[in-house]
């Protein structure tokens, strides 16, 4: 297997934030990341882990998340898996299951697009906002 990451040139930034997402036990947005790489690289930019965070995305090194109307977020876990969303905070986690093996080809005789991959994003209630409604 070909090393993601001969595919990218791994600058001191770009190392100091791949750390930082592989100690995340979160999904963190941008900002968020941008408020962690801070504390050892003071000078950095919210622009520049952006631009880096593409480019570790791009290269296979790191899970862009986009869903409908949240703001991006990162995962370390590049492997396919499926993750849950509280609709209340926006806190999101990696399912504990399997991704459907050939649900695309369920979708073929369907539709006359080149089917690509697909995501699937389950939306609920976090333990935590539950217990704040009561």
């Amino acid at each position: 297997m070909v090393d993601m990451a001969e595919n990218i040139k791994m600058t001191r930034q770009r190392r100091v934030i791949l750390d930082i997402l592989d100690r995340c036990e979160t999904h963190p947005s941008a900002d968020e990341l941008y408020d962690l790489v801070r504390k050892k690289l003071p000078k950095i930019s919210l622009a520049t882990v952006y631009r880096n965070l593409d480019a570790l995305s791009e290269a296979g090194l790191v899970r862009k998340l986009e869903f409908s109307g949240c703001q991006k977020r990162f995962d370390k876990t590049v492997l396919d898996h499926y993750h849950i969303r509280c609709q209340a905070c926006g806190k999101i986690e990696d399912l504990p299951s399997e991704p459907g093996r050939g649900i695309e080809r369920k979708f073929l005789p369907q539709t006359e697009f080149e089917i690509t991959g697909h995501n699937l994003e389950l939306i609920g209630i976090c333990p935590d906002c539950r217990r704040k409604v009561r």
